[in-house]
């Protein structure tokens, strides 16, 4: 049963991110308004930081969709997690429900689920 949920569950988010990434390259973003648009206008005047993020979900997504590097996905994957949860906290409370749905997947992956949590935890560990 556990294997089940944990499949599903890799396999949804790694087709979030996946999907979510490849469209930042192929489509336009709807028009954002006060607190959220400044917030993602200093993240573009970068002019390298959104071609990063949205490789890296990318990378991370096939990674998940394919179970290859599934560990190092979600220690990658958890910052990134953690960033879309506080900007819809504390911008945009509308996409809190989603935010907090991948970061509990995240977490079920990375700590509780059977294939991926022991080589996570063993990151922790105080030598």
């Amino acid at each position: 049963m556990h294997n089940k949920i944990q499949l599903v569950v890799r396999i949804l988010l790694g087709a979030l991110f996946l999907f979510g990434g490849v469209a930042f390259f192929f489509t336009t973003p709807p028009p954002l308004t006060g607190d959220m648009a400044t917030y993602f206008n200093g993240l573009a005047a970068s002019h390298y930081f959104f071609f990063l993020l949205k490789g890296t979900e990318i990378f991370c997504g096939l990674c998940l969709l394919s179970g290859f590097l599934v560990p190092l996905a979600l220690v990658i994957l958890a910052p990134i997690a953690l960033n879309i949860f506080l900007v819809h906290l504390f911008l945009d409370p509308s996409g809190l429900g989603v935010s907090i749905a991948i970061c509990a997947a995240v977490l079920y992956l990375a700590f509780f689920s059977p294939s991926y949590s022991a080589p996570i935890k063993r990151l922790f560990v105080l030598k």
